[in-house]
């Protein structure tokens, strides 16, 4: 009898188990734009499952806030109510005797004052406030907006070509986010909640590959406006195709001697192969723009009086110091200088040295699998947090371990060691402890234990990029914290008809981000020189069913074997076959079509 109880005991378990996971898996691919009332309703209802009831804030505070926001869903709201939610969740967030009604008070506080139009909206309007791409995941989730259910189904349907134009609606550069895209999107894919996101980033790089043949897509009428673009990075270059799709003459001035910005000066050839980079970027130059490289920009007034607006993208390039004693030794190096000299043909040689590379995002990593490939005999990246708070991709960071590289978590770096010879020697670390959360993040403070030298030859630091906004502040363009600040149409205060966008005014940021600045700024600046474009397309979308319903395990690039690709730059990851492509399409579930994505204003959109 008792081994039937333990049976039965973990036959009860493993269904919970199950259970958790599903909740899990539905909590970690939730979209960027749910409803804010009913995802706040629901946390609140988990917790007051888990309350203990012995205090009255949880036992009844819980319950009362779960059938108000009830009411905010069902329509029986009023503004009255909103103001008894916020009254009631700070009180359940102050007087809570746990941890359970703690946290249930203060999301519900925090929605209730962060959300509050939304609120709002629902008791006004008795439905949610989101547009129709706002209810996509993938499609939200792009920043870009890229109609990503649309070209899965065309990849599905063998119109890889078509895939293309309609992805370039919206991204310029199909293959080098197919290749790099750190791919937010299927972070919200809502496939997760049935096993795992689809692998969209593979799929985009399928279609790009297989193109049936080439095309050119559809030009306005020219305008006889031309327009300057500095800088040819990913928002330059993004921004001066839509502006030549709309009829516009542009001039792209790079000051470096490739296109590219840190695609090429910033992302190493094995994974973004230097041949593919450069045929994306002719393809747009095709379109008919202009490039001057070689031709760095810094008097935006003179530049202004030549052309009829100017559009500043001059990226992130500077370097951000440690700040620590012999940081000026022989052998200390920058992040940034050493993978734009690698974007130059210049390959240092770092054979037999001991290579220390600070920092913990995908640079860092980007910088000790190239240390690796220039000969290095051993790299160790020195993080101050865990590996578990690293910004780098999972993917990198497991690369970088895949191809020898040391990771050494929780070591903050005190100062660098100098021999006699003004030579770096070494780097001393204090080891850390992790702490409480700030800003999000567990955060480190000296453990008790002594310092750590590490031996090296070379200390790479790799802890951020700088915008080298100077010699334009200088010039008049004003800044803030190292960015160029512009108004809510991308237009720099007190210059008329200069723009900017891109990691100079946001700050460092992704790929997909700064194509995406470079699209909206193309928008303001038609609009400033009095027209009003619209990219349009005319691509049939094959017609819907509604399938995948059955699990099915999601198919994964593959990668050349570490020893093999460590010794040179060759492309390292492998795309995904015609039978695996064919498979992830076929698990999308549209939602576009189905689900909360089929929803506008509470009702059903006929399509």
């Amino acid at each position: 009898m008792a081994r039937m109880h333990v049976m039965e005991r973990s036959e009860a378990q493993q269904i919970m188990d199950e259970l958790h996971d599903a909740v899990g898996r539905r909590l970690a691919v939730s979209s960027l734009a749910p409803c804010p009332v009913e995802f706040t309703m629901a946390f609140v209802d988990m917790c007051s499952t888990q309350s203990c009831g012995k205090c009255t804030p949880c036992r009844v505070g819980l319950r009362m806030l779960r059938h108000m926001l009830s009411d905010v869903l069902t329509g029986k709201a009023t503004m009255q109510t909103l103001d008894d939610i916020e009254r009631l969740a700070r009180s359940i967030y102050l007087s809570a005797d746990c941890a359970i009604g703690y946290e249930a008070g203060a999301m519900a506080l925090k929605a209730i004052r962060g959300f509050h139009d939304d609120f709002v909206h629902h008791v006004t309007q008795r439905a949610c406030g989101f547009t129709q791409s706002q209810l996509v995941p993938c499609v939200s989730g792009c920043p870009a907006g890229v109609d990503i259910p649309g070209y899965i189904a065309l990849v599905r349907a063998g119109r890889n070509t078509d895939a293309v134009r309609l992805i370039r609606k919206d991204n310029p550069l199909p293959l080098v986010c197919g290749l790099v895209c750190e791919h937010p999107c299927e972070m919200n894919c809502r496939r997760g909640m049935v096993d795992d996101p689809m692998n969209i980033r593979a799929i985009k790089r399928y279609a790009c590959e297989h193109m049936e043949g080439d095309y050119a897509p559809s030009m306005a009428e020219p305008t006889g406006k031309s327009i300057a673009v500095v800088g040819g990075g990913p928002a330059g270059l993004s921004c001066a195709y839509y502006l030549t799709l709309m009829g516009h003459h542009v001039t792209i001035l790079e000051q470096r001697h490739h296109l590219g910005g840190m695609l090429r000066y910033g992302i190493p050839a094995y994974r973004l192969p230097r041949e593919r980079l450069e045929g994306e970027i002719q393809w747009i130059l095709d379109r008919g723009i202009d490039v001057e490289h070689d031709s760095p920009v810094t008097d935006v007034a003179a530049l202004r009086e030549k052309y009829d607006a100017v559009y500043l993208a001059i990226g992130a390039h500077a370097d951000k110091k440690l700040g620590l004693e012999g940081e000026d030794a022989d052998g200390v190096e920058s992040a940034v200088q050493m993978l734009r000299a690698v974007g130059d043909g210049e390959m240092p040689d770092y054979t037999g040295q001991r290579v220390c590379v600070v920092g913990g995002g995908n640079v860092a990593m980007d910088v000790a699998r190239t240390s690796v490939r220039c000969g290095a005999e051993k790299v160790s990246i020195i993080y101050r947090r865990r590996v578990a708070d690293m910004t780098a991709q999972d993917e990198e960071i497991a690369g970088a371990q895949a191809e020898g590289c040391e990771l050494l978590e929780l070591n903050a770096p005190l100062r660098i060691s100098v021999g006699e010879d003004g030579k770096v020697n070494g780097l001393v670390v204090q080891p850390q402890i992790i702490g409480e959360v700030k800003r999000g993040r567990p955060s480190p403070r000296p453990a008790d234990k002594p310092e750590v030298t590490i031996p090296c030859e070379r200390v790479m630091v790799a802890i951020g990029q700088a915008i080298d906004s100077k010699p334009f502040e200088e010039r008049g363009v004003q800044t803030k914290w190292g960015r160029i600040v512009t108004d809510a149409a991308a237009e720099v205060p007190g210059l008329d008809g200069v723009f900017s966008g891109g990691d100079c005014q946001t700050g460092p940021a992704t790929v997909i981000r700064a194509i995406n600045a470079g699209k909206v700024a193309a928008g303001n600046i038609d609009s400033y020189l009095g027209f009003e474009h619209k990219i349009e397309l005319d691509v049939d979308i094959p017609q819907v069913q509604f399938q995948g319903k059955m699990e099915c395990g999601r198919c994964e690039t593959t990668f050349r074997e570490a020893e093999e690709r460590k010794g040179d730059f060759d492309e390292i990851e492998n795309g995904l076959t015609t039978e695996e492509v064919m498979q992830e399409c076929s698990r999308c579930l549209r939602c576009d079509h189905f689900g909360y994505g089929a929803f506008r204003g509470g009702r059903i959109v006929e399509w």
